[in-house]
């Protein structure tokens, strides 16, 4: 009998309505997510401008705009007014 161990589920990346409903400033964490990257290699890339859309640095906080990552996943204007 094998015994096997439970993991929490994660889940990456977002839905588009999960998409839809972010604010217009998103921290990077939450991009990352919606993106469908780790934390680490997210983290990465915005200090090193590698970013895949531009990041904003507030303070030590790095933020997104909401436009710019619906531009990158390609969900459409209407989508983002139907929300």
């Amino acid at each position: 009998m094998t015994h096997r161990t439970r993991r929490a589920k994660t889940t990456r990346g977002m839905s588009e309505a999960e998409v839809l409903a972010l604010p217009v400033s998103i921290p990077l964490e939450d991009t990352n997510r919606a993106i469908g990257l780790g934390r680490t290699v997210g983290y990465s890339l915005a200090k090193r401008d590698e970013y895949p859309i531009p990041v904003l640095r507030v303070g030590n906080a790095y933020r997104c705009r909401r436009a710019d990552l619906l531009a990158f996943l390609g969900i459409g204007s209407n989508a983002a007014q139907a929300a």
